[in-house]
């Protein structure tokens, strides 16, 4: 077998294909190696190492070069695995990609394909779990099986930089991009980051690739910049300024705080959340009339917009009967309650928006059936009672589609004026697999329809949200109820965090979606939130809004107003740099395409604004 070398101005790869040894040098000196050997990981607990291939071979085509190479005699599977290396003559893009044929149904667990590069001394990992993470080396930290599409990655790629620190460029770097990510995961120790596939409907149906751009002088900020440009150059980057085009009520939103209050509550006897020593806590109720009241009070005071999301607003309350919550909740008002809660918002300036769920498909409510939850690879359905509503499957997202058209179509018919809709942990939660006969769906089209399920209602001139920020469900969202830090307790009010934060969802993503934060002045710590840090100042420094009381002072006003001027000035821009200022992670500045420049004090809890 023998050593292949394939040259581009700006890097050279060698790859041997029998040791699964690649090798990437860079124009400017610095090699990054690949050591380790892919290997497959059965379901059965065996992880079986690629063994020699049984051919290997150079190859070139219009656009690029590479090595091709096919391996089988994988410990008494039948499999065999064809692996591509190739680099993109136009760009220098290095593409892995790895196709597995011949495994049974539920045969594989894993397949890692590429193997994860050699940091080589200082330098940092780039994290995209949750608002982003800086990782630096020899930080001891582990993790296993991460999601893409999850909590521990919401864009689908990472990055590492040898050399660098927080304070300054490294010799060079790199961006590792899911270029098929819906069946994607990672692992990450030793300061290396481990590509990992997961099967589709139980075998791995398609090929799996993996994405490389390798650039000298390289930052965190590079690297959300390779990814930013690689969703471009794929028509996915779809910006606030282009949502509102396609529906002129995502106008209202820009420069409003949101004011997040609840109706009813009903708690399930059956939930984890059940209150047995007081069980006066678990029903209880708000009118619809008394929550106008106090948005009119808000007004009074000098709130002139805001954007309102009410849990809570159903038949027994919040997080209970999914997908069909109707009436409104009778005791609280019912249907005309909840009509003159959103009249009242109409005669405030406020956006009327409302709590609702597609996933959760729970057992008491009057639609629920076995035949439309997700089904398992075993033919078993997934079982939870954590939340509120106490037993529930999940509803299949090719179902989900039509409850949501139902649901917004008797609003109408009722007249509640419902201007925007959060659908509840579609932008959080992994894509669900189904295997049911009658409505199979993989996690790529669990994406689509979840993207469905928020284009109906962008298509009813109603605002669309959902939880966090997840890359894949993004082209139809235009605001998330917060996407702060991973923690060591994300719970806890007073928690450290994962590495250092940095805003890379920002850098990537700040002209396409609205990311309020939780806090007001003087406040700290918080869900997603480090223990020393003000959620107030992040927004102030990423040009996002805030959330606002509804039982908001004067003061607070006042606060809530100067962030959400700020943000509303920036609606438009792109964040174009992050910075840590004068060696400090604790002060830091942020940089945007109109010129913008703020900078923070996370210890004073000051900040400066410098507008271009």
């Amino acid at each position: 077998m023998a050593e292949y070398r394939i040259n581009h101005e700006k890097l050279t790869l060698t790859a041997d294909p029998e040791a699964c040894l690649y090798t990437v040098s860079l124009s400017g000196g610095d090699v990054w190696r690949m050591a380790e050997r892919p290997f497959v990981r059965f379901s059965d607990g065996r992880q079986v190492p690629f063994p020699a291939p049984v051919k290997e071979e150079a190859f070139k085509n219009g656009t690029s070069e590479g090595v091709r190479a096919f391996y089988a005699g994988f410990d008494g599977s039948e499999i065999a695995v064809e692996t591509t290396v190739r680099i993109e003559r136009v760009n220098g893009d290095l593409l892995f990609a790895v196709r597995v044929e011949g495994d049974r149904p539920g045969e594989i667990a894993a397949v890692s394909f590429p193997a994860p590069l050699e940091p080589d001394g200082d330098g940092y990992t780039v994290l995209s779990r949750m608002q982003g993470a800086l990782i630096p080396h020899g930080s001891g930290y582990v993790f296993e099986n991460q999601q893409i599409h999850e909590r521990s990655s919401y864009l689908p790629f990472f990055g590492q930089v040898r050399g660098g620190t927080p304070f300054a460029p490294g010799s060079s770097g790199y961006a590792a991009i899911y270029d098929t990510p819906f069946d994607a995961l990672y692992d990450f120790k030793s300061d290396r980051v481990s590509p990992l596939w997961r099967t589709s409907l139980g075998t791995m149906r398609y090929a799996r690739r993996m994405l490389f751009r390798f650039r000298e002088e390289c930052d965190y900020n590079v690297i959300a910049a390779c990814y930013r440009s690689y969703v471009k150059e794929r028509g996915r980057l779809v910006t606030l300024r282009e949502k509102a085009a396609r529906n002129p009520a995502v106008e209202r939103l820009f420069g409003c705080p949101v004011i997040h209050a609840g109706i009813a509550v009903h708690i399930s006897p059956e939930s984890d959340y059940y209150n047995k020593e007081d069980p006066s806590k678990n029903d209880y109720y708000t009118s619809f009339d008394t929550q106008a009241e106090r948005l009119r009070e808000l007004k009074k005071k000098g709130l002139d917009k805001a954007y309102t999301h009410f849990d809570g607003w159903g038949n027994h309350g919040y997080d209970n009967l999914h997908p069909s919550p109707f009436p409104p909740h009778e005791a609280a008002g019912g249907v005309e309650g909840m009509k003159r809660l959103g009249e009242t918002c109409r005669e405030c300036g406020y956006i009327f928006g409302i709590h609702d769920q597609y996933r959760d498909f729970y057992h008491d409510g009057p639609d629920y059936s076995d035949s439309e939850a997700v089904t398992y690879f075993d033919g078993s359905h997934p079982y939870c009672s954590v939340w509120y509503g106490g037993p529930h499957s999940f509803l299949c997202s090719a179902r989900a589609v039509e409850f949501v058209r139902r649901n917004y179509a008797e609003f109408e018919r009722l007249g509640i004026p419902v201007e925007a809709s959060y659908l509840d942990v579609f932008s959080v939660v992994e894509m669900d697999e189904c295997f049911s006969k009658e409505h199979p769906a993989t996690r790529e089209q669990c994406a689509e329809n979840r993207r469905r399920c928020l284009d109906i209602l962008t298509d009813r001139g109603i605002i669309p949200s959902s939880e966090e920020i997840l890359d894949c469900i993004l082209p139809s969202q235009v605001l998330c109820h917060h996407a702060p830090f991973f923690t060591t307790n994300l719970g806890s009010s007073n928690a450290d965090p994962v590495g250092i934060p940095i805003p890379l969802l920002n850098l990537v993503y700040h002209d396409c979606a609205v990311i309020p934060w939780i806090g007001l002045p003087g406040e700290h710590g918080g869900w997603g939130i480090p223990g020393k840090d003000s959620a107030y100042i992040h927004a102030i420094l990423n040009g996002d809004p805030v959330y606002c009381p509804i039982t908001a002072t004067e003061e607070n006003i006042a606060a809530v107003k100067t962030a959400c001027a700020s943000a509303e000035r920036l609606t438009h821009a792109a964040m174009v740099r992050h910075e840590f200022v004068d060696g400090s992670i604790r002060r830091q500045r942020t940089t945007f395409s109109d010129g913008t420049v703020i900078d923070v004090d996370f210890d004073a809890d000051t900040f400066s604004i410098r507008e271009a």
